[in-house]
């Protein structure tokens, strides 16, 4: 039976990740890039997850080829550092079709109406906003939000993120223009720090340099401005479709 995700700590979540035994169970076929559901198996606990091998991905024009799972694992990097839990656990991994993402699934309920989860404003979607300034998330749709029973609500697809040119595309510009909370100038302190130690090194080894920096001048502009950015007319500002 596949352990809840939130029943794992982190540790042995990622431990599950990086150790377990893949066994693909289908295809979601609704994914622009290969993205498989899965099940992964380590000392006697099993869960569900979601792997997306390098060699599936689909080449765009905007991002370098092959960069995509590297940017998921980033992303999930700086999830952790920020301690708001935005990215499920996520690691990078050799699986049946060779290196690839590989993250634990969250399961929520179809029913849900993710356009009211959207609208809603509640403080996890707050976080969630400034999570994507910070990496420059370019696809936040309706359907990469994972709410849970419990309010807290997941954010996933990262692939198209952490460019050097502005590309911020979201469903989240509920807070635009409005001034950052204590606790969100407190998280920007503290991950320009760590951008610059373990945290810097870790992604480094996933982003290029310039992306590296790019990251840490859009901290210091969300610091310098304290307020949630504002959409430009360079760039849509708006993920088609929405959901």
């Amino acid at each position: 039976m596949s352990e809840p995700v939130r029943v794992l700590d982190l540790d042995d979540a990622l431990q599950l990740l990086r150790d377990g035994d893949l066994e693909i169970e289908g295809r979601l076929v609704d994914a622009s890039n290969a993205t498989l559901y899965c099940t992964v198996t380590c000392e006697g606990i099993t869960a569900a997850c979601v792997y997306k091998p390098i060699a599936g991905e689909r080449p765009l024009w905007d991002f370098p080829d092959g960069t995509l799972a590297a940017r998921e694992v980033a992303a999930f990097e700086v999830s952790v550092a920020t301690g708001w839990d935005v990215v499920p656990p996520t690691v990078m991994r050799d699986g049946p079709y060779g290196i690839g993402m590989c993250q634990l699934w969250i399961d929520v309920d179809p029913e849900t109406d993710l356009a009211a989860v959207a609208r809603s404003g509640v403080e996890p979607l707050r976080r969630m906003a400034v999570f994507d300034a910070v990496v420059n998330n370019a696809d936040r749709k309706g359907g990469h939000l994972l709410p849970l029973p419990d309010g807290h609500v997941y954010g996933v697809d990262h692939g198209v993120c952490f460019s050097v040119e502005d590309k911020l595309r979201t469903l989240l510009w509920g807070w635009q223009g409005k001034r950052l909370t204590e606790e969100a100038v407190g998280v920007l302190h503290a991950l320009k720090a760590e951008l610059s130690g373990s945290l810097g090194r870790t992604v480094g080894e996933l982003l290029s340099k310039d992306e590296v920096w790019a990251t840490k001048r859009r901290i210091d502009r969300l610091l310098s401005t304290g307020r949630h950015p504002v959409p430009h007319g360079d760039w849509p500002p708006v993920p088609w479709p929405p959901f």
